[in-house]
């Protein structure tokens, strides 16, 4: 853990994001540790979402190098002012397809595409923005329904449509099918929701060998996220606390 100078000791919100982050990165060791997985700890992806960017500049400080944010307008404003920091910004939350020629901009993943539309619009986006930018290609998490009911109200393809929507993302120049993604139903047991998980990335895996991603866990279910293969956890509101007021 990074030991914070003293000329940064006077910060309160520093100190209090140091103790959460410590908290929780001990949380990650510990659910590894029980996994058996020492040789494939998880990416800590921070969910700075609804939080100010003098927050993100502190969690650089503190050696995190990955962030995550749901809101475009919000996300892209962050990613530009604090550029120097050298950060990999992460979109996490559904993705209108009129977004994501802003979103190629910054982002270095995209972790909820859930239909061949969006999986176009990024393709083409990325076309015009590697050919002004030059940039690398766009890591794709397929975002996957868990919900037995098939609704999806928490978001994401179904199972049966993942094959195809993973072709698209395979066949399209300026994006890299990077795996899965899911959000573990509300109120429910979310070991067996992460051990489906788990078996879609296996199949796809099976036809697509480098799409070994497998976002998943949030503060509330990161340890059995871990158990379950999880290469990124999003964690958000155990580091950085409730969201601030909207004014």
């Amino acid at each position: 853990m990074r030991r914070t100078p003293v000329a940064e000791q006077h910060d309160p919100r520093l100190a209090q994001l140091e103790e959460r982050l410590t908290a929780v990165q001990r949380r990650i060791e510990s659910a590894v540790a029980a996994a058996g997985r020492h040789d494939t700890p998880p990416q800590l992806i921070v969910v700075t979402k609804f939080h100010p960017a003098e927050d993100i500049r502190r969690l650089a400080a503190l050696g995190i190098t990955d962030v995550g944010e749901n809101r475009d307008q919000e996300a892209a404003d962050k990613a530009a002012g604090l550029g120097a920091l050298g950060l990999r910004w992460h979109f996490i939350g559904q993705l209108q397809s009129n977004k994501a020629k802003s979103v190629v901009k910054y982002a270095s993943a995209v972790h909820s595409v859930d239909r061949p539309q969006l999986a176009g619009a990024l393709a083409k986006a990325m076309a015009a923005e590697q050919g002004r930018a030059g940039r690398g290609p766009l890591d794709c998490f397929i975002q996957v329904s868990l919900e037995d009911d098939a609704d999806g109200h928490r978001g994401g393809a179904l199972p049966v449509d993942v094959p195809a929507l993973a072709e698209r993302l395979a066949d399209s120049e300026g994006l890299r099918l990077a795996g899965v993604m899911a959000v573990a139903p509300l109120g429910a047991d979310p070991v067996p929701a992460f051990e489906k998980l788990a078996g879609i990335s296996a199949r796809l895996t099976a036809q697509f060998p480098d799409a070994t991603g497998i976002s998943a866990g949030m503060s509330q279910d990161l340890e059995a996220a871990v158990r379950s293969g999880a290469t990124h956890l999003r964690i958000g509101s155990d580091i950085l606390g409730p969201r601030p007021a909207l004014r």
